[in-house]
């Protein structure tokens, strides 16, 4: 029965967006032989929805099916529900030969299942030239120097405030935690949030927001043993300050990835935590998240102008960190290997542009270019258009400064875990989301080291059970 409700799940969407094919039924998993590619079908995943995007993925696959010979079966898997698709799909024997926009935790957890094929991975990225790629992106994707799936794009957390009103009161912009907590303090007040922070409990953005900050903090969630470090100080006093930070200066009640984002759309907050995604709407560009500031109203792009991007913050040590993503291309193990690498080559060369252009405030190249022309793919990256209704490039509403953070935040990437071998762990973590859960109960008054260690104990047993 299992096999069948993936069957139906899959065959409904290629009707619905079926690309490049003719409805052949070999399409999927059951591998390639090494034969000559050229006729046959693969299937290939993403989570790219909105019509403009899925119209664009399906035109860069109908280019490749003309240079190849090899057709594809575009499956749209929506975001919540790929965990449970990949695993049905995995027991059925139907593994996709390519899935596209993987996120790091994902890209690690299943090739440590055995359902992405690491192997053929990393002989794309050597193909493609291994010194065209961020370094720090191979870094965040490998395992044992072996890459779990080919890298395409990053995004990283940012700091956003209101740059008007820092200058007003005199406020230089924020480059450190210390910076963070005086603004907000300074503009808290009637009607004024000094910053929406996300506080949700069970929540993977309370966990990536609350990562972002640790990292400066010093906070090491596991060190080069695999040893969870959670109860140590830093860990402790993160949580201390992260829970100072929302209890004195963001809005009430659990704040998620929705709430945080309204507040300062709204022009309630005078910073928050996001991801460069919100960029497009933030300026106006999209009707389903436009601002509804009492500026906005007459300048749709007024949030945008009068705000500043801080990617990289400092903490106590004065080491400057971010939290990245990184988007991978993956591809099923004993599939058709071969065919599934030449498309995964085509997405990483000729539709990489276009690939980025899908939104490019949150897909920056980490391959900046090939080994001909090295920086190709940044500079055809900084001259595209993002926005869904309307379009137009980040620089028409963003400062220079701005638009720098998003590119040099790229090799200041951190993340736990996944350098010392422990991304099998980070994406199990997703499921019970310790971190959130211990940042939501220091904030409802919690001692700090007691959910630290609260915390620990469930985090080494997840990793033990992933072991």
């Amino acid at each position: 029965m299992r096999r069948a409700a993936v069957a139906a799940v899959i065959a409904a969407a290629a009707l619905a967006s079926g690309c490049g094919g003719d409805g052949d039924e070999d399409a999927g998993g059951g591998g390639g032989d090494g034969a000559s590619q050229s006729g046959q079908t693969i299937t290939v995943w993403t989570n790219e929805f909105q019509p403009d995007r899925l119209a664009t993925t399906k035109d860069i696959l109908a280019d490749f099916t003309t240079e190849s010979g090899i057709k594809t079966k575009l499956v749209p898997v929506p975001e919540d529900q790929f965990s449970t698709l990949i695993t049905n799909a995995a027991a059925a024997g139907d593994i996709p030969d390519v899935v596209m926009a993987t996120s790091l935790q994902d890209s690690h957890a299943y090739a440590a299942q055995g359902v992405f094929d690491a192997d053929a991975a990393q002989a794309v990225v050597e193909r493609l030239g291994t010194g065209t790629f961020s370094e720090k992106a191979l870094e965040l994707v490998s395992t044992d120097g072996v890459a779990t799936g080919v890298p395409s794009t990053g995004w990283g957390q940012l700091l956003i405030y209101r740059r008007d009103l820092f200058e007003e009161a005199g406020l230089q912009a924020p480059e450190t935690l210390e910076d963070v907590t005086a603004a907000a303090e300074e503009l808290d007040g009637e009607g004024m949030a000094g910053i929406t922070l996300a506080t949700a409990p069970g929540d993977g953005f309370t966990a990536e927001t609350f990562e972002h900050v640790a990292l400066a903090m010093g906070c090491r969630l596991i060190d080069e043993e695999g040893t969870v470090m959670f109860t140590s100080p830093e860990c402790v006093e993160s949580l201390r300050y992260y829970a100072d930070l929302a209890n004195n200066y963001s809005v009430s009640g659990a704040q998620d990835v929705d709430s945080t984002r309204g507040t300062y759309f709204a022009g309630r907050a005078a910073m928050m935590f996001w991801s460069p995604f919100l960029l497009d709407g933030m300026a106006g560009l999209r009707d389903d998240t436009k601002p509804s500031c009492r500026q906005c109203k007459g300048n749709p792009g007024f949030l945008a102008k009068n705000s500043g991007l801080v990617g990289p913050i400092a903490g106590p040590s004065g080491e400057p960190s971010q939290f990245g993503q990184i988007a991978t291309f993956n591809i099923g193990v004993e599939t058709n290997t071969e065919a599934a690498q030449q498309l995964v080559e085509f997405m990483m060369t000729d539709g990489y542009v276009r690939w980025m252009g899908l939104s490019p405030q949150g897909n920056y190249p980490v391959r900046l270019g090939s080994e001909e022309t090295p920086t190709e793919f940044a500079e055809a990256w900084a001259e595209l258009e993002s926005g869904v209704d309307r379009k137009a490039p980040l620089s028409d509403f963003y400062s220079e400064e701005s638009i720098a953070s998003l590119r040099e935040g790229v090799e200041s990437f951190q993340r736990w875990g996944f350098g010392e071998g422990q991304g099998a762990l980070i994406g199990a973590l997703g499921g019970e989301q310790p971190l959130a859960n211990a940042v939501a109960e220091v904030i409802a008054g919690k001692d700090p080291a007691e959910a630290a260690a609260e915390a620990q104990a469930q985090i080494e047993e997840i990793q033990t059970s992933v072991e």
